[in-house]
């Protein structure tokens, strides 16, 4: 047997035998109490609709519901009044495709196989074997249909019933017509079938548009005459709000102004989105969850495990009307919570699946916590082809561990964000990105560990600290001992894993 089918048939054996017993023994996850829970009515007797929205580069540093006070987003801020807004909530890897595929497969990167970009020439793909939420859903009776981008291989594994535009369609640029796209759902939605149905919405916006020039602002899909039922929003780039991660620099201040222009476009379509489930009388049976696959298409954010790149929005509306304030949480949640969850409010038992994750339902009916967690996890490994730089991390409340496996290589940046007009005028200046010098930004060492309640800025890493030694070594054998119970293949690649060093 050679190496790649010894390590597909590991894999597939993790497959088959994780359990969330098993992945809860090697990671105990705590959540944090956030302000007030508010409360919920009984849940219909039905099984509820469900709608999933998976925006494409959006941080929470631009929606206001996460305190962005200049950016427009109030469709998206009254989905969160009528819900729970999550703050701790992230994905497992900063990288479009491979965070789609965890979160309709519940697995991790590894575990799913979806390594990288799913589009030509990467043209990377899930294991044959991984099953999703949606084609589990239509399996049990559920109507699906897919709306927007949908950058995940195969088609069997992660099938719809239905898809409302066509590939070419979303690509000439539909993905970027929102409210286009929410009027394409109506016929759906409006159908008279008595089954319940799962809506996948996913825009484009506000990922960069291509083709990438060199040190030229990014528009960020904005066009002349506009698109649609939208309503462009122009912002002054001089009132943006510059992330302490990027440079304050007038190319940055322009790109964001862009970008907040994509958000509320954006914003736009999933406020009509949300009109077509009131019209149609479905949309207090319907849970709604919006989220984003990774964070801004910038420097420090995008394809990294430092927190701009994967600590993201997360709303969630559950079935049935909202009773009381509108709710909080600081929970520690994982994208790979997605599938189980949903299946978990389609009224199924997630435990078959093998899911990595675990459902948020506790949290959404008034818990603190989700049971037995104190910690998520991430990994990274490709995202163009020619970015493999392996990464795997550790995040609790108050630390985060990255182990970079190939830390004696520069650490290589995606063509959107070294091409940025940010990047090459931070390159221009001699500027910093943010509080990181570029020199640390591609030179990295083999651990990065962080106190974030001291530096949320990740900058002053104290692997090294002896001070620190303690708290290293307990993060290094927890994050160890989760990549042999999920088996990684990097345990067998890169030999016997020292959980002291």
């Amino acid at each position: 047997m050679d190496r790649r089918t010894a390590r597909r048939a590991f894999l597939k054996g993790c497959t088959a035998s994780l359990t969330l017993a098993a992945v809860a023994a090697c990671s105990p996850v705590v959540g944090v109490a956030g302000a007030g829970t508010g409360g919920l009515s009984p849940l219909p007797r039905e099984r509820p609709n469900i709608v999933v929205i998976v925006s494409d580069d959006h941080g929470t540093d631009a929606l206001g519901a996460y305190g962005n006070t200049y950016v427009q987003t109030p469709n998206l801020d009254a989905l969160a009044r009528d819900g729970t807004r999550f703050t701790s909530a992230f994905s497992t890897v900063s990288s479009c495709s491979p965070s789609r595929a965890a979160i309709l497969s519940g697995k991790f990167v590894h575990a799913n196989g979806m390594y990288g970009l799913s589009h030509l020439p990467y043209n990377f793909s899930s294991f044959p074997e991984i099953t999703s939420f949606p084609k589990i859903l239509s399996e049990s009776g559920y109507r699906t249909a897919l709306m927007g981008k949908f950058h995940v291989a195969p088609r069997t594994v992660y099938h719809f019933d239905r898809e409302l535009a066509t590939e070419d369609e979303v690509e000439a640029g539909l993905g970027r017509s929102p409210v286009e796209m929410a009027e394409g759902t109506r016929a759906f939605i409006n159908e008279k079938d008595e089954r319940p149905f799962l809506l996948y919405f996913a825009p484009t916006d506000p990922h960069r548009l291509g083709p990438y020039t060199l040190g030229e602002s990014n528009h960020f899909g904005a066009k002349p005459g506009g698109y649609p039922g939208v309503t462009a929003i122009e912002y002054d780039p001089q009132k943006v709000t510059v992330p302490s991660f990027l440079p304050d620099l007038p190319e940055t201040r322009q790109e964001l102004a862009w970008y907040y222009q994509a958000v509320s476009r954006m914003d736009q379509g999933i406020g009509r989105l949300i009109a077509e489930l009131k019209a149609a009388g479905k949309y207090d049976n319907t849970l709604i969850l919006y989220l984003s696959d990774n964070g801004v298409a910038m420097p420090g954010a995008k394809t990294n495990l430092y927190d701009p790149g994967i600590r993201l929005p997360f709303i969630v509306k559950a079935p049935g009307a909202r009773l009381g304030e509108p709710a909080r949480s600081d929970a520690l949640v994982s994208w790979v919570d997605i599938a189980p969850t949903v299946i978990d409010y389609a009224g199924m038992d997630a435990t078959p699946y093998g899911f990595q994750g675990a459902s948020i339902r506790p949290v959404m009916e008034g818990a603190v916590e989700l049971p037995g967690r104190d910690a998520v996890f991430g990994s990274h490994v490709l995202h163009e082809i020619h970015m493999f730089y392996p990464m795997r991390m550790i995040r609790t409340h108050r630390y985060k561990l990255i182990q970079n496996f190939a830390w004696r290589q520069p650490y290589p940046t995606a063509l959107d964000l070294v091409q940025s007009s940010t990047w090459q005028a931070a390159l221009r200046d001699g500027v910093p990105l943010g509080k990181r010098t570029i020199a640390q930004y591609t030179n990295r060492p083999e651990f990065e560990l962080y106190d974030l309640q001291a530096d949320p800025d990740e900058v002053r890493n104290l692997a090294d600290d002896p001070a620190y030694s303690g708290i290293r070594r307990d993060l290094v054998s927890r994050l160890h001992d989760f990549m042999r119970q999920t088996k990684d293949p990097f345990v067998i690649e890169l030999g016997p894993i020292q959980s002291g060093s």
